[in-house]
């Protein structure tokens, strides 16, 4: 049994009735949607394994809804989903992560966050261009990409060089 201080009354649990009373209290967070765009099932693939089950121990778990064509993720967005941050992959054919992030900053009102995947270090200003907040280059780097996404989810600006 523990025991536990509240308001000057103490309560008994049992480790059983904590742990329920914890994972029942872990629902009532919001989960955080996640959406990725790449026509490549691998590439989508390798940022769901970088990104785990959290992008970081301060932040809930999240919900990742995957998307290989741009009319599935414009419907999808179009149907007033709850998202808190877009992965594009930039090398999508026949429609790039690129245009799509433009696109999405251009007529999405408080458009969630944007982190584009980019071929080449040197595509940095065609992410500018396409107003991502952030960008990753290929191949992923699962720390980085985690770390880039867990600051994004936070509001934190993410300066680059």
């Amino acid at each position: 049994m523990k025991q536990v201080t509240l308001n000057r009354h103490y309560l008994y649990f049992s480790r059983e009735v904590l742990a329920l009373r914890i994972e029942c209290m872990s629902e009532l967070i919001p989960k955080k949607h996640i959406v990725i765009y790449s026509d490549d099932s691998s590439v989508r693939a390798s940022v769901v394994a970088s990104l785990g089950r959290r992008t970081s121990a301060d932040l809930p778990e999240h919900i990742i809804h995957e998307f290989a064509t741009g009319p599935a993720l414009r419907s999808f967005v179009d149907n007033k989903a709850t998202i808190d941050l877009f992965i594009l992959d930039g090398e999508s054919a026949p429609e790039g992560g690129l245009g799509i992030a433009r696109q999405l900053k251009d007529e999405v009102f408080n458009c969630p966050p944007v982190m584009v995947i980019t071929g080449r270090v040197q595509d940095s200003w065609l992410a500018a261009w396409s107003l991502a907040e952030a960008s990753v280059v290929h191949p992923i780097d699962p720390f980085t990409l985690a770390h880039t996404a867990a600051q994004l989810l936070r509001g934190t600006k993410i300066v680059t060089a």
